[in-house]
């Protein structure tokens, strides 16, 4: 794989994963009224601290390309699930949008589930040691 290549699963990585990276760092941030949120939806507020590891462990694991297979499935899922349970309402189209926008995410992460993160990971570096 040429270097080319391999900047660009990197690159790729690290822009499916700033989105969690962001959200859930957004979400300490503003803690109380992310649980009142959830809650407004229908969703226990106790699960916000599992979703905020979620999202920030698993957006730092798939930029290192750590285990990157594994956890881009339960990215790829995580994001089918909010989708339905947030974006569900496709009477409106922004939330239809939204929901779509979910829809792709998870399609990228299926993307790196079947390929991997390539050459520049933890886990190449793993399989080569």
């Amino acid at each position: 794989m040429t270097s080319l290549n391999n900047a660009a699963n990197l690159t790729g990585r690290t822009a499916i994963a700033a989105i969690f990276l962001i959200s859930g760092i957004g979400k300490i941030a503003g803690y109380s009224g992310t649980v009142a949120y959830m809650e407004s939806q229908g969703v226990p507020g106790a699960l916000l601290l599992p979703t905020i590891l979620l999202e920030i462990g698993g957006a730092l694991a798939i930029i290192a390309g750590w285990q990157t297979r594994l956890v881009a499935l339960a990215l790829a899922g995580f994001s089918l699930v909010a989708g339905i349970l947030f974006h569900g309402n496709f009477a409106d189209q922004m939330q239809q949008i939204l929901f779509l926008k979910n829809v792709a995410i998870a399609g990228g992460f299926l993307f790196l589930a079947v390929n991997g993160a390539g050459a520049w990971s933890v886990d190449a570096r793993r399989a080569r040691a």
